[in-house]
């Protein structure tokens, strides 16, 4: 018998973990709207950002009121006021900045995806296991109030069996110049990292993938479709394009029942819980009111982290940094099988 109401989302009080003093590398528009969010929903500060480009830093910092407005990124990691590093810069640079942060002893936050190829991610790992540190991939989804209520869902079995997970992300995408550059451009890597991860999320560890696509005239995976393969016998299905806006929705299906992920999937928004036979009628369902839109939910990994930290935690439990290696692993073969490779990929 299926519920006709859904768990409340487990969250963590913002004002019960401790104020980290936050350094960000890479002030671009992903770190804009995370240190906009942090401050806004959190009592997490930032206190400094570096920029190799001249102002750069200063022109991010000063209506944010920053402090600390840097042009060394050396300089930033060192900061004696900088508690945890959050880089966010592109993606074939996380790899060396996570590792510049974690030398210099500071917990860090790393835009996804983790690294480009799984190489580099387990080097990400490895060093941080070392040092001791917390490294965490900014899979901003896993912390955000619908996971929570998913994360109970299946624990308790209400869908049953899971047998199939489906999931789309398309935007139109065609005119960042560096989504177009092979040297770490591809729609997978960009939006597919959140489809790979949400089958994770719900199924594990993927035992075959198989994928089939087109590139753009530089040669970067363009639209994808991938499908996973589990020892469970359950199958998931993702959907990638830069080309066209689909409606970047999400199923769960079980032998019990199925659950729909509300548009857009990623962020903060609701589920709706049917039964496994044919039927327009929901069951149950949810819907995010916490106040918390879009992308502000960039603010609920921060809090996580500041948690994690303070429990004595070197890993995420709700995104474990292997999860992130396996699911770049994947995303690296998927890329390979369409025939898209990475400048000095082979």
């Amino acid at each position: 018998m299926l519920p006709t109401s859904l768990p409340a989302p487990r969250l963590i009080d913002p004002n019960s973990v401790p104020s980290l003093r936050w350094g960000i590398i890479g002030p671009g528009g992903i770190a804009a709207t995370f240190a906009d969010s942090v401050h806004k929903h959190t009592a997490q500060r930032i206190v400094a950002v570096a920029s190799q480009t001249p102002g750069k830093a200063e022109a991010f910092a000063t209506p944010r009121g920053i402090p600390y407005a840097l042009t060394s990124y050396q300089e930033l990691v060192s900061h004696p006021e900088v508690d945890v590093v959050y880089v966010a810069t592109t993606h074939e640079f996380h790899k060396e900045h996570a590792l510049l942060a974690i030398a210099a002893g500071k917990h860090v936050l790393v835009e996804k995806p983790l690294a480009t190829n799984p190489i580099d991610a387990q080097e990400i790992l490895d060093a941080a296991r070392s040092a001791g540190v917390l490294a965490m991939e900014a899979m901003w989804t896993r912390y955000i109030p619908q996971s929570d209520v998913m994360r109970q869902l299946l624990s308790d079995g209400v869908l049953g069996e899971i047998r199939c997970v489906v999931s789309d992300f398309g935007q139109d995408l065609r005119h960042v110049p560096r989504l177009m550059d092979p040297v770490s451009g591809g729609g997978l890597l960009d939006l597919g990292i959140y489809n790979f991860a949400f089958s994770s999320f719900v199924l594990g560890e993927a035992s075959e993938v198989a994928t089939v696509g087109s590139l753009t005239s530089t040669g970067v995976d363009e639209t994808t479709t991938t499908f996973l393969s589990y020892a469970s016998g359950a199958q998931a299905v993702a959907t990638v394009t830069m080309a066209a806006f689909t409606p970047t929705a999400a199923s769960i299906s079980g032998t019990e029942g199925r659950l729909n992920i509300h548009e857009p999937f990623f962020t903060p928004s609701g589920l709706t819980l049917f039964a496994s036979e044919f039927s327009p009628t929901p069951v149950a369902s949810w819907r995010d009111e916490t106040g918390v839109p879009a992308h502000e939910g960039l603010s609920y990994q921060a809090t996580a982290l500041a948690s994690f930290i303070d429990q004595g935690l070197t890993d995420s439990p709700l995104r474990p940094l292997h999860e992130a290696v396996r699911d770049i692993g994947l995303i690296l073969q998927a890329r390979h099988q369409v025939g898209a490779y990475l400048t000095g990929e082979k």
